[in-house]
């Protein structure tokens, strides 16, 4: 066996030599691309590329590389390809993840290998919990927030009872158990319905039921495909004018131009909750909204003012640290400020890296332009935080 000597002199200066700086921050986003579902992952897509061209491709002078994976809505590929992510590409960042099932599954892949996991739409309480970690952050909301601040606009239009429909996976439970915790009447039947591949979309048997049930309102979480296949039968049973439909996640800027295709003008004049609407007057918002539309020809969606807001997220800790991606510690505590533009304006983060912001009412309108569309109309809460933030050790 031979050995090669290696002058003193020499080892030293290799010791004391700085290791290559990174060339590119590498971002690996998984979301839902095939499938009815791929609707959605096409526009949080669609948004990342234009934050990413909005950035002129740069963060801290790094080029940004988007690495970009079906999960195919299921759980075990949302976990295989964030392993391929995570030990193939060797991302610094893994986000996306559109269904708390899926980020539930792959959290630990990502987490496990030291790189930040940041979810653009899911918020499953348990990671807002007891399973909270200090590499993870959301760009969106916790699951429960929305249907609780749907459930305050209940109380004041003094709904006394309310059936409530929603898909049996963890987001539809955390849905329900959000409308659950602050409306004050009186939940009369409740359908938790499959969910998946094949998930139910013939809701004949349950909207019966709550015909039935007499109850004043009609609380939904349909999201995707579910949601259009939904408020179709739901108009169809000419149940508009008898029980009245309140919904999250449901209508939305990917449903609405479905709608008004068909000519369903029930959908007018409906009203839910959320963070954020197309017409939120904050200047990056304007920005996003016009810069989406010109690009694509169509509204966003809040699943891609989450995913846009994603890339500036990233950016704003890329950039604290001037390039240097080995120092997590660096940018741990820049994206704990917040400190970036946000299409939803200012807000902060609570000790479990949830959004600590506001919640409002949003009504469905038609533009300028004759396009079916969602305005805010109020503000249910002011820099609300989620309820399982006291569980969360951090």
């Amino acid at each position: 066996m031979k050995f090669r000597i290696v002058p003193m002199a020499v080892a030293a200066a290799l010791m004391a030599a700085p290791s290559f700086a990174a060339e590119t921050v590498k971002i690996g986003f998984v979301t839902t691309l095939t499938t009815p579902a791929g609707v959605i992952g096409r526009d949080m897509v669609d948004a990342v590329n234009l934050a990413v061209e909005h950035i002129g491709g740069k963060m801290a002078g790094l080029d940004v590389e988007l690495i970009i994976e079906d999960d195919g809505f299921k759980p075990e590929i949302g976990k295989q390809k964030t392993d391929k992510l995570v030990k193939q590409d060797d991302v610094d960042f893994v986000a996306g993840y559109i269904w708390s099932h899926v980020l539930l599954a792959s959290r630990n892949s990502a987490l496990k290998a030291g790189k930040f996991l940041i979810s653009s739409n899911a918020g499953p309480s348990q990671l807002a919990g007891k399973d909270c970690h200090k590499n993870f952050f959301s760009t969106s909301w916790q699951n429960d927030q929305t249907p609780m601040a749907l459930g305050e606009v209940l109380n004041k239009k003094g709904v006394k009872s309310l059936y409530v429909m929603s898909p049996n996976y963890a987001a539809g439970k955390n849905m329900v158990a959000g409308v659950e915790r602050t409306f004050k009447g009186k939940i009369v039947g409740k359908d938790m319905t499959k969910w998946g591949k094949d998930a139910q979309l013939d809701f004949s048997a349950e909207l019966a039921k709550a015909k039935a049930s007499g109850a004043d309102g009609l609380f939904v979480f349909y999201p995707g495909k579910a949601g259009g296949a939904f408020i179709k039968q739901y108009m169809q049973a000419g149940l508009s004018e008898t029980l009245p439909l309140y919904s999250v996640y449901t209508i939305d800027s990917l449903s609405l131009p479905k709608f008004q295709k068909a000519g369903m003008k029930g959908v007018l004049g409906s009203f839910m909750t959320q963070f954020w609407a197309p017409d939120l007057d904050t200047p990056q918002n304007k920005k996003f909204v016009s810069g989406f539309k010109a690009k694509y020809g169509r509204y966003p969606s809040f699943y891609a003012a989450q995913s846009y807001d994603t890339i500036f997220f990233i950016k704003s800790a890329v950039e604290a640290v001037g390039g240097n991606l080995d120092d997590m510690d660096g940018m741990r505590a820049a994206m704990m400020k917040a400190d970036y533009p946000s299409v939803r304006g200012k807000y902060t983060y609570g000790n479990n890296h949830m959004p600590i912001q506001n919640f409002y009412l949003r009504e469905v309108v038609v533009d300028a332009d004759g396009v079916w569309t969602t305005s805010i109309t109020d503000t249910v809460y002011t820099n609300h935080q989620d309820v399982y933030a006291k569980e969360c050790k951090l």
